[in-house]
């Protein structure tokens, strides 16, 4: 994992902030679905009486924690990556396969995004829900997006980071 830096201003400080704002939401809907899962547990032990449709909840939720979640460790370059054959390259070549290998995950979580938002937009047109607690399905889907498309954005960035087209902002 990279050290931890706090930009000192531009885009990387735009999108710092956004990383950690998307973070906090996935963090709250966390607690939720454990809150969730806690009270059904108990009602389950205690009252034979849990919450209807709680794994559902836990379902719908888990997706939108990890689209929140991943534009945080995309900003702090903390995903695993396997450079076993790399080591012995220059500094020159491991950061052209670094903006190689971002520029591709760039890519896949743009089609993500994009394919997530058609989903949206399909699920609501043909009012989906859920099956227990007939939860609009669409809902979760839109909430996504916005994590989805901050991680696609924050790639191209340290893409071009990587190339030296634009410069990367430390204090």
């Amino acid at each position: 994992m990279s050290e931890q830096h706090t930009p000192a201003s531009g885009v990387d400080r735009v999108l710092q902030r956004l990383c950690d704002a998307s973070a906090t939401i996935g963090g709250a809907v966390l607690v939720a679905i454990a809150s969730v899962t806690v009270v059904s547990v108990i009602g389950r032990a205690f009252f034979s009486h849990p919450i209807l449709g709680d794994v559902e909840l836990v379902q719908l939720g888990c997706a939108v924690v990890v689209a929140s979640f991943l534009p945080y460790t995309q900003f702090r370059q903390a995903n695993i990556i396997v450079d076993f054959f790399t080591t012995g390259t220059s500094e020159k070549t491991q950061s052209r396969l670094d903006a190689f290998g971002t520029f591709l995950y760039t890519l896949v979580l743009g089609l993500v995004a994009w394919r997530v938002s058609v989903g949206c937009i399909d699920i609501k047109a043909n009012q989906e829900t859920s099956m227990l607690m007939a939860l609009p399905l669409w809902i979760p889907y839109m909430l996504m997006v916005p994590g989805l498309a901050l991680c696609s954005v924050i790639g191209f960035v340290q893409t071009l980071q990587h190339l030296g087209l634009i410069a990367k902002e430390e204090v």
